[in-house]
């Protein structure tokens, strides 16, 4: 795509801290740096989101992603884990829209990063349950 700046990063024209690159995808540092060494991996083809992947492409990004996060674990002896993020559209908090893995480093329970997941267990039946479980059932061969 001409216009989107991970495109740009890929075909050389925006320079970046890459750490990893091969045919399919590219891996470099976020210049944000949530954490240092939060990178992000990009599949070399504009896709918007998770929702425009085929198997193919999953596939062979999705198998790379170990292994970077690996080197990036192996590089500092203080990280402790690694969260990896896909927003996936604006509500989500995507603001670029090519898909990207979000590779960030973990060193204390008081870095610079925080995911919150509410408890909302008690507002679910577990009619209300079945009924969410079937729904999406439904839906997985679409």
């Amino acid at each position: 795509m001409k216009d989107c700046i991970f495109c740009k990063i890929v075909r050389n024209e925006i320079p970046s801290y890459t750490i990893y690159e091969d045919d399919v995808v590219k891996a470099f540092l976020d210049i944000s740096q949530g954490t240092p060494g939060h990178t992000l991996v990009i599949p070399k083809k504009h896709i918007a989101n998770i929702f425009e992947y085929d198997p193919e492409l999953a596939a062979q990004v999705f198998s790379r992603i170990p292994k970077i996060a690996r080197a990036i674990k192996a590089s500092n002896p203080d990280i402790k884990g690694m969260n990896i993020v896909n927003n996936n559209g604006q509500i989500a908090y995507q603001s670029v829209f090519h898909s990207h893995f979000h590779l960030v480093p973990r060193y204390t329970t008081h870095d610079d990063f925080a995911m919150i997941f509410k408890d909302n267990s008690n507002k679910y039946s577990p009619d209300d349950l079945k009924k969410i479980q079937t729904n999406i059932i439904d839906h997985i061969g679409d």
